[in-house]
């Protein structure tokens, strides 16, 4: 949705005034508040996606626990250092 706003200058306007008139045309209008509104709107992920990841985790933690047993990883410190 792309929603432009056009103020036209006339000869009696100075800066300010300007930005009032443009300030209403766009409070008016209302693109701010349905751009803040979507603001933080993610999509719900596919049930490809989903399951891709799914069988993606599920290789690395068979390749990590393959690793693991053949004593290929490092020790991992737990608690505080």
């Amino acid at each position: 949705m792309a929603t432009n706003v056009d103020i036209k200058r006339t000869k009696n306007d100075n800066n300010l005034g300007l930005l009032r008139k443009f300030s209403r045309k766009v409070k008016i209008s209302s693109v701010l508040p349905e751009k803040r509104r979507r603001r933080y709107f993610e999509r719900e992920m596919s049930d490809f996606k989903k399951k891709a990841n799914a069988l993606n985790k599920i290789e690395k933690r068979a390749e990590y626990e393959k690793k693991e047993k053949m004593g290929l990883l490092k020790p991992r410190r737990r608690g505080r250092r």
